[in-house]
């Protein structure tokens, strides 16, 4: 079964707890730190898999977890990280947070993290100084990320075949392809885009064959605008118009107006118009037919085809050719154009912040110092000690201090919270 959209939920895994432990020797009760640091959590990673094309798999999976980070060891043994969780979907998947597009995977073979694990905590092997020779703490493994997603798949086609239900969409594309589209003559026999490769003069490119449009389509009527999603990556549009129609010109209008106001106008592709199924009238009525759409096409002569006979169909698709050509052309221009080097955000000083959340109760933000709590072991006395030095460090404390705090008041950072000790 075809689908297009999707909604899942990913976990990536949680990172493995730090070890509190000491060498056992010989004749010694109780030897220098060996505790080891545990293991990172494995991400959630999504990756195009050129042998898909639909999330129908994804209908029923609602829940996608990478592994947990095993637990450090002793004698400083480092614990496992977790695997990560690879996604594959279809080229061309987008990858939405609520209203936050997080990746459009619209490249072969492309990939993205989009959950990271958690982070391992360190095992007190990690504090050990010439001043601490015996520290009795250690960190607990980060939480993975989690998300609530929606997956919207847009086909990544070089030319979309548009028109009114029974143009002869279908026909076409069974004729100029390898693709086995159902065909018959009644309208919307097509309910789910079909895709097909085209190859003309050693020149290959791929057509989609998008259900058929109805008046009010962008607006979600008929088979609606979720299938004028498809239409959106396309770079050259064929528009179909049944030669044997009562009024051909009506229906390129109607077309026209639906591409015009869907939520991106798609009315300013390249277009070829083409009157189809001409061996099913009389030349006569072909004339009239080819100047009435010719008209309504702003003086531009359509394309007359029958796919049946093949005729009129290769000079279209020549023409076809040399507008992907350009298109492409103009694709890699703006990927060149965009592969200008970024900030690496991660290479930018930490930013924490200190409110006042009420009567006697602070509120510390930030990554860095969310993650620090995070990590901490609070029935371990020095991981708790570990965590107020490092506010004192850092100017947390002084903040704390500057904004009233007292001793016995509450201090949360992240879902932690500790009371305020001078």
């Amino acid at each position: 079964m075809f689908a297009d959209t999707a909604s899942i939920e990913v976990r990536a895994g949680k990172g493995g707890d730090g070890r509190l432990s000491f060498r056992h020797e010989k004749y010694r009760a109780m030897g220098g730190p060996d505790g080891g640091d545990g293991g990172h959590g494995g991400d959630v990673i999504f990756r195009v898999d050129h042998n898909l094309n639909t999330l129908s798999h994804y209908r029923n999976a609602r829940l996608i977890k990478a592994d947990e980070g095993e637990p450090g060891g002793g004698n400083r043994m480092h614990g496992k990280s977790g695997e990560d969780a690879i996604v594959p979907v279809p080229q061309g998947t987008q990858v939405w947070d609520g209203d936050e597009l997080l990746v459009d995977l619209n490249t072969v073979d492309q990939e993205a993290v989009i959950a990271k694990g958690g982070r391992g905590g360190f095992g007190n092997a990690h504090f050990k100084s010439s001043t601490r020779q015996a520290p009795r703490n250690a960190e607990l493994g980060e939480r993975g990320e989690s998300r609530k997603l929606r997956l919207e798949l847009k086909m990544v086609a070089d030319v979309g075949l548009v028109g009114l239900p029974n143009a002869g969409k279908s026909t076409l594309l069974s004729v100029i392809s390898n693709a086995k589209p159902e065909i018959a003559d009644y309208p919307f026999t097509t309910l789910v885009p079909n895709l097909g490769v085209v190859d003309v003069d050693d020149y290959g490119f791929l057509v989609a064959d998008i259900p058929g449009l109805i008046e009010g389509a962008s607006q979600g009527k008929g088979l609606g605008d979720d299938f004028l999603r498809h239409v959106e990556r396309t770079a050259v549009l064929i528009h179909l118009i049944d030669a044997g129609s009562s009024d051909p010109a009506a229906d390129f209008e109607v077309v026209s107006k639906e591409l015009a106001e869907y939520q991106v106008d798609l009315s300013t592709k390249p277009r070829l118009v083409v009157l189809t199924k001409a061996e099913t009238v009389s030349s006569e009525q072909l004339d009239k037919a080819a100047k009435a759409v010719k008209k309504a096409n702003g003086a531009k002569q359509p394309y007359i085809i029958s796919a049946q006979t093949h005729e009129g169909v290769l000079p279209l698709l020549r023409e076809a050719v040399k507008l992907v050509k350009v298109a492409r052309t103009e694709q890699e221009r703006v990927r060149a154009e965009a592969a200008v080097p970024v900030i690496d955000i991660t290479t930018l000083p930490d930013v924490w912040h200190v409110t006042v959340e009420g009567e006697g109760v602070f509120r510390v933000t930030g990554d860095r110092m969310e993650g620090f709590a995070n990590r901490t072991n609070f029935d371990q006395d020095d991981a708790v000690e570990r965590l107020r030095d490092i506010l004192r460090k850092t100017g947390v404390a002084r903040e704390l201090r500057r904004q009233g705090v007292q001793d016995g008041d509450t201090v949360r950072i992240g879902e932690s919270e500790i009371a305020w000790i001078e």
